[in-house]
């Protein structure tokens, strides 16, 4: 009876530790700065979204372009041809051969300033469009950074608690062996490291997961990353 609840104190030692060993994992050294700023400057060279704003831009500057350049468009050109041989009596004409007319169009003369501010004013929204869309996408890439390494932090956690199960299972069969442990104190030690391994592999997806929303923001692989 003394040694059944002896061996039960070592399994509630073991998950002790383990618990312990979580408690005092630190995702925090992971975090690489310089490292992150990288994946972040990848992000606004890569990521399709950032891509669009620019070409946005692009636009508003070409309109604004036109606007200012087309100041003639309200000037209509003409010309008028009279043949010296030709007598007009109901308004007869003091010049002959080709006259030349220009026609303005006061209406679009007067709003043309407006155009062109408005042109302009598209070119600063356009810019201020990319500017909170790159904050955005900064908050985005860092976030999805932090859950990359919090998830690689609990995998080595979950990975060492696998360790520890699968000795105390070596150490509890031998035990069993040599009959100074039950069938039932072999088989919970057993059942602890199918658990702990269950708990690995969901860290392993975790880790998989967490790399490929950040890697989807990024463009590229992680390990491409210099």
């Amino acid at each position: 009876m003394f040694k059944f609840r002896l061996i039960n104190l070592s399994f509630f030692f073991i998950l002790c530790s383990a618990a312990s060993l979580r408690a005092q994992e630190s995702m925090i050294p992971d975090v690489k700065q310089d490292f992150l700023q990288k994946l972040i400057d990848t992000a606004k060279k890569n990521y399709p979204e950032m891509k669009i704003r620019s070409t946005q831009i692009g636009i508003a500057r070409t309109t604004y372009h036109q606007a200012q350049i087309s100041w003639f468009d309200m000037i209509t050109p003409s010309y008028i041809y009279n043949p010296q041989n030709t007598v007009n009596v109901v308004n007869p004409n003091i010049f002959f051969g080709f006259s030349l007319a220009v026609t303005v169009n006061i209406g679009q003369l007067l709003a043309k300033p407006y155009q062109i501010k408005n042109a302009r004013q598209a070119v600063d929204v356009a810019y201020y469009q990319q500017q909170e869309y790159i904050l955005t996408l900064t908050t985005n890439v860092k976030r999805l950074y932090y859950n990359y390494v919090e998830a690689l932090a609990e995998l080595r956690v979950r990975v060492r608690a696998e360790q520890d199960a699968g000795t105390n299972v070596k150490q509890m069969k031998t035990k069993f062996e040599k009959a100074e442990a039950s069938l039932k104190d072999y088989n919970d030690a057993l059942v602890i490291m199918y658990t702990q391994t269950s708990y690995k592999i969901q860290g392993e997806r975790s880790v998989l997961t967490a790399k490929v929303d950040l890697e989807e923001f990024i463009g590229k692989k992680l390990e491409d990353i210099n």
